[in-house]
Order: C-alpha cells, then structure tokens, then sequence
C-alpha cells in the first residue's frame, strides 16, 4: 500500500517534468499538399509583405495562419527556368534550362526545347507514392520533342495525372483591348506584303508579254522574297494569338485561342473540381495562376476595383481565387490536413508598359525586377507555408530559402526520397518551419542569369551576416533608370557590367543592394570576396554539360510540332462553358 502512495507522490513530479520537456507535433502521414504559383508577381504588392493600398485578404489569411518566409529566393528572374528549378529542385543549368542566348523563355508551343524527359519532378516521385497528381494552369516548360503527340516535355510525361491550362504562357497578344500595336503592325505589314504580291505579278506579267526583259528566275526568286516576307512578319505578328494562345485537357487542345474574358473562371472551376473529386486524398495540386502576367486579363468584377489600376485589379482577382480555393478546402473538411504554399515564380515586370500605362507590379525595397540577373527584385517572392496544427501560425523566417526547396520538401513529406543519382540543389525546409533547427542549410545561394552566373549570396554562419556579390550586372536604360526600358528585358549576356572585383553587398543591412561596399568601408571586404569566390568555384566544378533547351533550333518555330484541334493550319475550337464532357 506504501509503494501504491509513493507512485502517487510521484506523479506531480512527473507531470511537471513533461511539460518541461519540449514536445513536437508528429507529422500525419500523406497530407494532402496545395501549391499555389503566381505569374510575375512581386514581393510588395501583398498586404503581409507591407503593401497597404491593395486588398489581398486570403493570402495574408495564409500568412497569418502559417508561416511567412522573407528570404525566399527564385532560381532565376524569369519564368521558364524559374519553373524548371521549383519543378526538379535543381538550379536550370543543370537540366539545359538556362539559355545561353537572349532568349530566355520558350517562346512557342511548337518548339522542341523544355524540361528534359530524365529529369524528376516532385510530382512524378510523389505519383509513385500513391498521389494523385493535378495541375492547372500556366507550364511554360515545353510541350513536345519530335512529333506534334510525342508530348515529351508535357505535364503528364512528368509526373502529373491531370492537367488542364496553357502549355505556355500569356503574351501581350493573346488580349484583345490591349494587343492594339500588334494590330498596327499586323496591317502595316499586310499592307506591304499585298504591294509587294502586286509588284510580283507586274512581274510576270511583264515576262509573259515580253514588256519586261527578265528571266523566270527572276520572277521565281522575287516570289519566293516575298513568301519569306509575309511568313517572317506572319511568324511574330500573326499565329501568335491564334495558335499559341490555347488551352489543352491533357494532351487535347480544349480551346484554340483562348477567349480570355472566361479563362480565369475556367481555371478556377477546374480547381475547386479536381480538390473535390479526390478529396479522399491523398493529393498533390499545382495551381499555377495566370495572373499577374500581361495581358492583366480581369473579369468584370474585379475591373476598377483597385487603387492601382488594371494590374491592381489583376492582382485582387488572384486573391480572390486564391481565396475560393481555401474555401473548397475548408467546405470538404481538408484544411487540417492539407499543406498550402504560395509564392510567385519571380518578381514584378517593372518595364512592361502600353503607351503610359505601367503592367507591373511593385517589388517593394528591393532593386530590380524580372530578368534583371541577380538584383533581389527579381529573385526575392513570397514564400508562405501553412498546415493547422502542424506548423506553428504567425511565424516569420527571415532565413534564406530556395522555390528549389519545395521538391525536397514535398517529397519527404509525401514519404518518397530524394533521388540520389544526380545534384539536388533544394533543401528540405520541414525542419526550418516545424523550429526543429535555428538556421536554412542554405550557406550559399548561385544566381544566375541564363547560362552566366550573375552573383552569390553568402549567409554567413558565425555573426549571422549575409553577403551578396555581383559578378555581373545588366545596364539599365536610359541612364539613370531602374531598369532596361529602352529594351524592355535586360540582357544576360553582351551589354552587361562586369565587376572585378565584384560589387558586395550585406544584405542584412542594405535589403535594398543600394551601397556597394569597398576594402574601405569593410574591413573584412577581401575575405569575403575570397570565400564567395571560392564558393562559386566549387559550386561550378558540380555542373556537367547538357543539352541546350532554350536556344538554337531547340527554341525554333517548329510547324509539325503545333498543338491544334482540328486540321493544321487550320486550328481553332473553344471550350465549353460547362462542366467537362472529359475527364
């Protein structure tokens, strides 16, 4: 009876001891798992990364009830290597997605180039776990490699068991009210090519009454000037709308050209659609949003909305869908266990403009945008995580972090592995978010731009300073200017600064890369140059030749390549407005 009372003593003892000792939340086997990728965002147009004149109430939800990352880092600062990256966690270059041109997206669906068949999504490790795998929305990582239906590169060659969207992306040309210098240059070249179809003819006319003394040759070769002619100007200013602008289901072209006015509701019905026919989970679904891309298409209720215009408009129409999606989550009863993120593949188009009307967005202090290299402005998107009851809610990370991390990050989760036969640059951030550990693995960051390594950053472990060197710079135009406005994308390559030694920033005083520093102003100036540089060296000795997949005839207009519904050249269908007659 005396040892049942002392058990009895003890066990205020005990209980106290327990919640001395730290405790961790296990992981729940299999969540479901919601991506969620914007287009050309910029880190200063969310209310929770301190914009305060537009509404974006469902993503600061996510924020508020998850965790906010403020060093997340895009692999590039444009999108189709961007999305290459966050797709196989691998820097671009490793898979030839980083163009060793100007060139830098693809630019056709009927190009050969995009993301290697060998390389390994998140999606396709997780599909060998048992998930169903969708995607809807914006590719842009290529479509097919010999024959218009090989469909090498496509979505469900890589993992994906559904995709509905565009195997592309948004150009200014797919709008109606705002492709209106299209449409100049459209009829002044039509204009040119009937005059010079005119003054062939005269031609031959003339050589079959003998008035005009001049070979057949002649008329053939003039001719054929004029075919390359029209075919050229037809190429850039012409198909362009009609048969790159589509949407596909799987591998069938749905709409061909899309009618923009309707392609967000579309988008969003095919969302909330695939969560609710496999809420019995588990799931993996990549949303990637068309918005904010030019052409900035806004349906009526969002037009006028904003404090900021069109692209105002375009950026609270995209917190709003984001916000229907988090409502068919919370209506099936998936939200406890479901992993949301949200980012954007790079910053802001700051440059893009009709006439004087600005189509970007704000990258808050940061310098730079989209396409610029290594400026932060570009590279530096929101990164939001949030699983209720498994990651804390409120929390703020200002560690640096990768999109790259999300495929290591997904796949543990969803109890794959991490393949083992090929550089894995991503790093899983379970424990970062869960508090397990105090610092990113992340010691160095390579930024590049296409193929040429533009700057690294360095967070260095002792003193917690972070380092930021610039090999290379492009020249912002005209002087004095923040980006490159008289060519509208700067380049990687040609006209670009080059800096020996490099231009060194600490990020964790100067967020803005606003002061250079020099052996003058930093004692340390030469050390941390040498372990930059050191670091690169080492990083570069990991790469291996590949493929190119962005430049030379991998990027070319390729017409056996063209997705069409119905008979090339011939193409054009629209989708129905109703729930799908396919599945």
């Amino acid at each position: 009876m005396s040892g049942l009372n002392n058990h009895r003593n003890c066990w205020p003892l005990m209980l106290v001891l327990c919640l001395l000792v730290p405790t961790s939340t296990p992981i729940p086997a299999k969540p479901n798992m919601v991506l969620i990728m914007a287009d050309d965002l910029g880190i200063g147009d969310l209310g929770c990364y301190g914009n305060h004149t537009l509404r974006t109430p469902n993503i600061d939800r996510l924020a508020r009830e998850g965790i906010r990352l403020t060093q997340h880092i895009a692999a590039a600062s444009i999108c189709t290597p961007s999305r290459a990256a966050f797709l196989t966690g691998r820097y671009p270059i490793r898979s030839g997605m980083a163009s060793e041109t100007e060139v830098r997206v693809l630019r056709w669906t009927a190009a050969s180039g995009g993301l290697p068949p060998n390389e390994t999504t998140f999606a396709k490790i997780l599909q060998q776990q048992g998930y169903t795998t969708g995607l809807v929305g914006k590719w842009h990582v290529g479509v097919s490699c010999e024959t218009r239906n090989d469909h090498c590169h496509h979505p469900l060659n890589h993992g994906f068991h559904y995709f509905y969207g565009t195997p592309l992306t948004l150009m200014l040309d797919c709008g109606n009210k705002h492709n209106q210098k299209a449409q100049a240059l459209r009829a002044t070249y039509w204009f040119c090519t009937r005059t010079l179809a005119c003054a062939m003819l005269l031609l031959a006319l003339g050589r079959l009454t003998g008035s005009l003394p001049i070979s057949w040759k002649t008329v053939g070769c003039f001719g054929v000037c004029v075919l390359v002619f029209f075919v050229s100007w037809y190429s850039s200013h012409g198909f362009t709308r009609h048969w790159d602008c589509i949407l596909m289901r799987n591998h069938k072209v749905r709409e061909q050209s899309m009618v923009l006015k309707r392609t967000p509701s579309l988008l969003l019905r095919e969302a909330t659609s695939f969560i609710e026919r496999n809420k019995q989970g588990p799931f993996l679904f990549f949303l990637s949003l068309l918005q904010v891309h030019v052409p900035l298409t806004t349906t009526r209720n969002f037009l006028g909305g904003s404090q900021h215009g069109l692209y105002g408009d375009n950026v609270e129409e995209m917190d709003w869908i984001v916000g229907q999606v988090l409502e068919t989550l919370d209506n099936e009863g998936l939200t406890n266990h479901t992993l949301v993120y949200f980012t954007s593949d790079h910053g802001a188009f700051i440059e893009g403009r009709i006439g004087d009307t600005p189509l970007g967005g704000s990258n808050g202090i940061y310098k730079g945008g989209k396409g610029m290299g290594g400026w932060e402005g570009g590279i530096r998107v929101p990164g939001i995580f949030r699983w209720p009851g498994v990651l804390p809610a409120g929390r703020v990370i200002h560690e640096p972090t990768s999109l790259m991390d999300v495929f290591p990050t997904v796949v543990q989760l969803g109890g794959g592995q991490v393949p083992q036969d090929r550089v894995i640059d991503g790093r899983d951030l379970t424990p970062l978010l869960r508090g397990q550990v105090p610092h990113s693995e992340h010691e160095f960051l390579f930024h590049y731009c296409g193929s040429r390594l533009h700057a690294a950053r360095w967070h260095q472990r002792q003193g917690a300073r972070l380092w930021k060197a610039h090999f290379e710079t492009p020249i912002f135009s005209p002087e004095g200017a923040v980006g490159c406005y008289t060519r509208g994308l700067c380049p990687c390559h040609g006209k670009v600064a080059r800096h020996d030694p490099p231009l060194l920033f600490e990020l964790s005083e100067d967020p803005s890369e606003a002061t250079p520093l020099s052996p003058a102003s930093e004692p340390s100036f030469h050390a941390v140059v040498s372990r930059i540089q050191e670091a690169t060296r080492a990083h570069r000795r990991t790469l291996t030749p590949v493929p190119g997949q962005l430049s030379g005839s991998s990027n070319m207009w390729k017409p056996w390549l063209q997705p069409c519904c119905g008979s090339f050249p011939f193409c054009g269908c629209q989708e129905s407005a109703h729930p799908r007659d396919e599945l």
